[in-house]
């Protein structure tokens, strides 16, 4: 039976992405898509993230309409997987959401109030905290498997939520000279684990400085990548121009074409 054309209704295109997984998964379909499972599929859904993320820093929105795709597949694939056996279908994994965000927005479906981002966020976790009591910490849920920035990111939160922070950004700016000095303590006694332990400590208040600030700092590292790859181009082209690789030169030319570099983007 063919497959029905494609249509503008976001519910139709979705059904045909859901048709189309589940024939690719049928017998007669597709040797590849047949023979995956959960554990072989789960990398690729990290790196359609990744990938949407990295369309969304270029604002390249024509990419970001494929990456986003790429990303939808993921679920669909994984559900489609699920269905099969027997745990639950795509239809229920919509019902779960629809149900849990109009559970978790009072203050739009409801006779709740909010009046800024903060109330609708303290709301949430109230929820959200209720429809969980049998957890067994505050902590418990946040998965380990997070990258080490987005998992510190999640874990500070929760413990600012609970009340368990600092009153305000200039103490956590304290924290952070102080947990700098604790690391040059641990250099000079050349202590291998005290310095990865004061290294970790630092990054975690990094982390907590940025949430104080609003910033994400995942993404803002991922744009410091982004930067740091652009200038160190600038200075591999500017070597190849002057007929030397990056061994044969000094570190003053390389940091002359980085400052060069740094100053174009000004």
């Amino acid at each position: 039976m063919p497959l029905p054309p494609p249509d503008l209704s976001a519910g139709a295109a979705f059904a045909r992405l859901v048709d189309i997984m589940a024939r690719l998964r049928a017998p007669g379909g597709c040797p590849w898509d047949r023979e995956q499972s959960f554990d072989t599929i789960k990398p690729y859904l990290l790196e359609e993230a990744y990938e949407v993320m990295d369309a969304i820093d270029a604002k390249d929105w024509q990419a970001l309409e494929e990456e986003l795709g790429d990303l939808l597949l993921q679920p669909v694939f994984f559900a489609q997987m699920a269905s099969e056996a027997g745990h639950f279908s795509i239809v229920d994994a919509l019902n779960s959401i629809n149900a849990k965000l109009v559970r978790r927005h009072p203050h739009v479906f409801g006779d709740g109030s909010a009046n800024t981002a903060d109330d609708v966020k303290k709301r949430w976790d109230e929820i959200k905290a209720d429809e969980k009591p049998e957890r067994k910490g505050l902590l418990a849920d946040v998965p380990r498997t997070l990258p080490a920035l987005v998992e510190a990111q999640q874990i500070s939160t929760r413990a600012a939520g609970a009340g368990f922070d600092w009153p305000n950004a200039g103490q956590v700016l304290e924290k952070l000279d102080e947990e700098l000095r604790e690391l040059c303590e641990a250099r000079r006694d050349d202590n291998a684990e005290s310095i990865e332990n004061e290294v970790g400590d630092l990054l975690f208040v990094v982390v907590n400085l940025a949430r104080f600030f609003k910033v994400d700092p995942e993404q803002a590292l991922r744009k410091t990548n982004a930067k740091f790859r652009r200038r160190f181009a600038h200075v591999e082209e500017g070597l190849e121009k002057q007929g030397k690789a990056l061994r044969d030169a000094t570190i003053e030319e390389m940091e002359s074409l980085w400052q060069e570099a740094k100053a174009q983007e000004r």
